[in-house]
């Protein structure tokens, strides 16, 4: 499969040969629900705990002997039954955590990158600059590109797209390392430049 290598100003500077490995796989929708939902489900956090009668603070001294006060035997002040003590089944941090096998995860990137190859979503061009910081260098580059709802993939991370990007609604921008399959599919373009795709295709293989 080719695609078009574009300027900043959306000429056309030449045809790319994308690897057939990557960007020419059947779109697997199971796999792709697996992983996504599997990624998902590990940005949850189980936040929610309370104290057993061994968490509570306090209560490491008997507070009176065991006979001849007339009172109940006690052998902490942190007992259930007490004002401030422990719980009794105290509810635990719960861990979501899924696993996701590497060679699923990579199955699942190449089908989407496949996908977005084909329908033209799949935007690369020669090279990503702003000259500074500001959101109307970022919203002028994208106008020439006529992008809107877009993912911005960087080798590295470039503080000036950055900061000129954040302010920007449906505009995202990740370094490589952390391209994932929810952000790939969540944009309806994904603009990249030519370092990127190169390193795509060389850890992909």
């Amino acid at each position: 499969m080719k695609i078009d290598l574009i300027s900043q100003n959306k000429e056309k500077i030449k045809n790319i040969e994308l690897s057939s490995s990557i960007f020419e796989v059947p779109f697997n929708e199971t796999l792709i629900h697996e992983v996504v939902t599997s990624y998902l489900t590990n940005s949850r956090a189980g936040t929610k705990a309370q104290k057993n009668r061994s968490a509570a603070r306090g209560g490491g001294a008997k507070p009176w002997k065991q006979k001849g006060t007339g009172r109940a035997r006690a052998g902490t002040i942190r007992s259930p039954l007490w004002v401030g003590g422990g719980k009794t089944f105290a509810a635990t941090n719960k861990t979501y955590h899924k696993k996701i096998n590497k060679k699923a995860l990579k199955s699942a990137l190449k089908s989407i990158l496949s996908a977005l190859a084909r329908e033209n979503r799949l935007i690369v061009i020669d090279e990503i600059t702003i000259e500074e910081p500001k959101t109307k260098f970022m919203i002028g580059l994208l106008e020439k590109l006529e992008l809107e709802n877009v993912l911005i993939i960087l080798k590295e991370l470039e503080i000036n797209i950055k900061l000129a990007s954040r302010n920007i609604p449906n505009v995202e921008v990740i370094t490589l390392d952390k391209m994932n399959p929810v952000s790939l599919i969540k944009f309806d373009y994904v603009l990249m430049d030519s370092k990127v795709l190169a390193e795509i295709e060389s850890t992909l293989q």
